[in-house]
């Protein structure tokens, strides 16, 4: 925000009124708000119910008095979409829980999937000044959450505004976060948009990678429906690069293309035995269960492999995925195997703990070195390499080190690689002269997203090489903002 952004924030009335209701040192003695949430023993037997059960209003209201409505508002450089933060939670304060999603939505297109899987604790929560006096941040997570939450719940959803059509049409490569943000703000600007999804329904990861009981798919369609009313046309079954060609594109209208195709490549270690019967990737897994509905019963049809002793090898929030749906699945055991230790786990704390309350046995300081397999040829075993660590690495982290002659054989009929994922090549090898990096991601311009390919921006996962949500979202807006400048000029 700018000087004149932040003293225009400050004085708004009614943020005197709140003042003088409560002081600072009041704010600062109330504890933050715990959310309340399904048992361990309950939830593991069910795949669409939400760990996490919302906030009521009275729980809302009071952690929102909670904000010490600071000068400079922090929390808001740490938001990737620039949410005006210290506005929607006053709002939430006074109860006016229909501004506080208005607010939202000026700057944020999926509010109640953000509330649920964006990472707070290292973004806008992580920026909060209450931090600096050791208190625990203002829960902006949850509460984002509630306003997006009470306002489906009323039935009373609104439709942000948008501009008269200026005759130009803009198409999305992908339904996934980048592009669905990226969808919003052009509907804004006037254009007509059409989002191109390769699989049979629209949402991309946020529907095939993120199960139900963190983020529920109803919470995901009421997202794409407001995009629906706003004018937004979604196509699914359509493979741009195969079924449809860049030339093609150009010959149905369309004047720029926003690519946010994903990363949708599996990475494997390439080890021995990992081509046998029983390992395989969390997309595929997560893909079958969370988006085919695989092994939840009658009404579908898509198999997947189910273990009694399965190894999930990762430390992100894909694998607390993959191993909490294992568990799920009826599996006795479910192993996590990671080559650093619990605190450099790069998955949300907030994961991590709700894994180890449902039971899964974090083997931390081991990785895979090669699995065995029966007379079937389906995996049997895991070997494992002790590790410890040694020194930082480029990203500050300490780097695992092989015990030299220490291993571990475990139990293993299902294996679960989620090591990360590479960009999505459909577009990269079909889009000619596209600027491609040695890891197979569009190369854009940092502050345009724009690429080589002129009409062609791209954002999220296919630039970034792996992102989380808000992020990618980030880059859509980005994107929208710069497209609609290059097109207002052409």
């Amino acid at each position: 925000m700018t000087k004149e952004e932040i003293q225009a924030l400050r004085n708004e009335p009614w943020r005197e009124e709140l003042r003088k209701k409560m002081s600072p040192k009041d704010r600062g003695a109330i504890e933050r708000v715990k959310m309340p949430e399904l048992t361990p023993e309950y939830r593991v037997t069910t795949f669409t119910e939400e760990v996490q059960q919302g906030l009521t209003k009275e729980m809302a209201m009071t952690e929102a008095q909670r904000c010490l409505d600071c000068a400079d508002p922090s929390c808001m450089k740490g938001c990737p979409v620039g949410i005006n933060i210290p506005t929607f939670v006053k709002h939430i304060e006074k109860g006016e829980f229909a501004e506080a999603i208005q607010t939202i939505k000026k700057t944020s297109s999926l509010p109640a999937v953000c509330g649920r899987v964006c990472p707070q604790e290292k973004q806008c929560e992580g920026q909060c000044i209450k931090l600096k006096m050791k208190q625990k941040a203002v829960a902006i997570g949850y509460l984002e959450r509630f306003a997006a939450d009470y306002e489906r719940e009323s039935g009373k959803m609104q439709v942000p505004a948008c501009a008269p059509k200026n005759g130009k049409k803009v198409c999305v490569v992908g339904s996934g976060p980048s592009g669905l943000a990226f969808a919003a703000d052009m509907i804004k600007f006037g254009y007509d948009v059409t989002v191109f999804e390769a699989l049979h329904e629209i949402g991309g990861v946020l529907k095939y990678g993120i199960p139900e009981f963190r983020l529920p798919n109803s919470v995901v369609e009421a997202e794409i429906d407001t995009l629906r009313k706003m004018g937004v046309n979604f196509q699914a079954d359509v493979i741009v690069g195969k079924t449809v060609s860049y030339e093609q594109l150009h010959e149905m209208g369309f004047d720029g293309i926003f690519v946010g195709s994903g990363a949708g490549l599996p990475r494997f270690m390439n080890i021995p035995g990992e081509n046998a019967i029983g390992v395989m990737s969390s997309n595929e897994y997560l893909t079958r269960i969370n988006l085919m509905g695989a092994g939840r019963g009658q009404g579908f049809d898509t198999p997947v492999l189910k273990g009694k002793n399965v190894v999930v090898c990762g430390g992100g929030n894909t694998a607390m995925d993959s191993a909490r749906t294992a568990k799920r699945m009826g599996a006795e055991t479910v192993t996590l195997v990671y080559r650093r230790g619990l605190d450099e786990l790069p998955a949300r704390a907030e994961e991590v703990h709700h894994a180890m309350e449902e039971g899964i046995d974090f083997h931390v300081l081991h990785n895979p070195i090669e699995y065995h397999t029966d007379e079937n040829g389906r995996v049997c075993e895991a070997v494992l390499q002790v590790m410890e660590l040694g020194e930082p690495d480029a990203s500050g982290r300490r780097s695992p080190v092989p015990v030299e002659g220490k291993t571990e054989t475990i139990p293993a009929d299902l294996v679960i690689v989620a090591i990360g994922v590479s960009p999505n090549p459909i577009i990269p090898s079909n889009f000619k002269g596209l600027e491609i990096s040695k890891k197979g991601t569009i190369v854009v311009g940092e502050e345009t997203m724009q690429s080589a390919v002129k009409d062609v921006f791209a954002g999220g996962d296919i630039v970034r090489g792996g992102a989380t949500v808000i992020l990618a979202m980030g880059d859509g807006r980005r994107a929208a903002a710069n497209m609609h400048e290059y097109l207002s000029k052409k």
